[in-house]
């Protein structure tokens, strides 16, 4: 959880800012998943902070709600084309490619869960980048 919110420091996704009654206020809540190896064994703990999307009212923003993924097929497809092209290819591993996309909008999302300030316990984060959720 502190390698998630440093990754966020250091790309200044958000702002801390005082609440007023206007504000409409996406929840946030830690999702925690298990990485395996090839045997089965836990290799790393990863946790993700996401913005609670499923509060979203339908026609209101429901469809801009993605995470785009590659597909298989895409990557084999790219691996082919490299082979008979002759193309270098780099792996490159992008642990917060989803942050570095500015917000056009003014979002605000609660504190996090176990980590809210304790100077500013009723104030929430103004997004200046993308969250994941």
């Amino acid at each position: 959880m502190h390698e998630e919110l440093n990754q966020f420091a250091r790309n200044e996704v958000w702002t801390l800012v005082s609440k007023t009654e206007q504000m409409n206020v996406i929840e946030t809540k830690w999702v925690f998943k298990n990485k395996l190896d090839e045997q089965g064994i836990i290799v790393r703990n990863k946790a993700r902070l996401v913005a609670k999307g499923y509060n979203q009212e339908e026609g209101i923003y429901f469809g801009e709600t993605y995470s785009p993924m590659a597909r298989l097929e895409a990557v084999r497809l790219l691996l082919a084309y490299a082979c008979i092209n002759g193309f270098k290819l780099h792996q490159m591993d992008v642990k917060s490619a989803f942050l570095n996309r500015y917000i056009d909008e003014d979002v605000y999302v609660s504190q996090r869960p176990g980590f809210e300030d304790h100077k500013y316990p009723d104030h929430v984060f103004k997004l200046k980048k993308v969250l994941y959720g």
